[in-house]
């Protein structure tokens, strides 16, 4: 397994990690410690999960999984959705992060947190405040590093320009919407991160399971997928991309390699990209996640797949 900067950190990730939406639900207490235990012999050591994933069962789960074994780990979690009833139970507010951590720290049954993330940009709440109540939990022990989830790259820039001014830790990853039919960030906020060395971190990096190869061109989503119901997967569900995915897995497959360790190579090759974070139900998933991280595209297999993405004739 390779290890990346944490962004502008120094601490060391795995190129694949886990993501953990669906433990606590589809995911049982012993398939999360399963899931924990396989990781440490495929050397994974990043883990991100949310406050608000499966209504804190994701980090109840994780927290009895990872005892005695949090100095193998690198433990991400989130606040910013709703956890609550109350006028103050959302956001990036002073109130909110101060008793969202509390809840965390509980729930994993930890004393410190290693990546703090805030989930979303929250328009109502002065971003100076958000940063200075992170400054706070870091410099209390609560929190090790901060980092953001879909901010846009102004919303980073004026974040990060804020923290360097007054001397507050500054966001070292964000987290965005990223694979390969899913390009958006390449234009602002992936030559932010390049520039100014903040980690990379793609999310759905399989669009849902989309970009395995197993969805095929007009026989309907497999029983069981999330594209029999996910408005998500089934909105790729389109001839161009049905010819796309069909392409780029005849390539794979003659270098000896899966759809799906494609799509995950094809991300680590991009520019910032310190981790690719890739949700599982089965420890089989875990096992594939992981044997993507061996592939390191050269930069001759980077243009072809590019070419495959261009709709042109590519080395196929």
């Amino acid at each position: 397994m390779e290890y990346r900067q944490l962004g502008n950190s120094g601490a060391r990730v795995s190129v694949i990690g886990i993501g953990t939406n669906r433990f606590g639900g589809p995911v049982d207490q012993g398939g999360v410690n399963d899931a924990i235990d396989a990781a440490l012999d495929l050397g994974i050591n990043f883990i991100d999960t949310a406050d608000a994933y499966q209504g804190g069962k994701s980090e109840e789960t994780l927290g009895h999984a990872l005892k005695g074994k949090w100095d193998k780990f690198v433990v991400a979690t989130k606040v910013y959705f709703r956890m609550g009833d109350g006028p103050n139970d959302t956001g990036t507010s002073r109130y909110h992060i101060m008793n969202g951590i509390e809840a965390s720290l509980r729930r994993l049954q930890t004393d410190h947190i290693d990546l703090y993330q805030m989930h979303r940009w929250d328009p109502t709440t002065p971003i100076a405040e958000t940063l200075r109540t992170l400054d706070d939990l870091v410099r209390s022990g609560k929190v090790r590093y901060v980092g953001a989830s879909a901010y846009a790259a102004w919303q980073l820039a004026k974040a990060n320009l804020l923290a360097e001014f007054y001397g507050w830790p500054p966001f070292v990853t964000v987290q965005s919407h990223y694979h390969m039919l899913e390009r958006e960030v390449e234009k602002e906020v992936i030559p932010y991160c390049q520039e100014h060395r903040v980690g990379f971190i793609p999310y759905f990096p399989l669009a849902g399971g989309f970009l395995t190869g197993k969805y095929r061109r007009n026989t309907g989503a497999p029983a069981g997928s999330r594209g029999e119901d996910s408005a998500y997967v089934q909105g790729y569900m389109t001839d161009a991309n049905y010819t796309l995915v069909e392409r780029l897995t005849a390539w794979a497959e003659e270098r000896g390699h899966t759809m799906g360790e494609l799509a995950h190579a094809w991300l680590l090759a991009q520019p910032a990209v310190c981790t690719v974070i890739s949700g599982l139900t089965k420890l089989s998933h875990l096992q594939a996640n992981a044997k993507a991280g061996d592939w390191m595209l050269t930069e001759a297999e980077v243009t072809a797949v590019t070419q495959i993405l261009a709709g042109q004739a590519g080395d196929v």
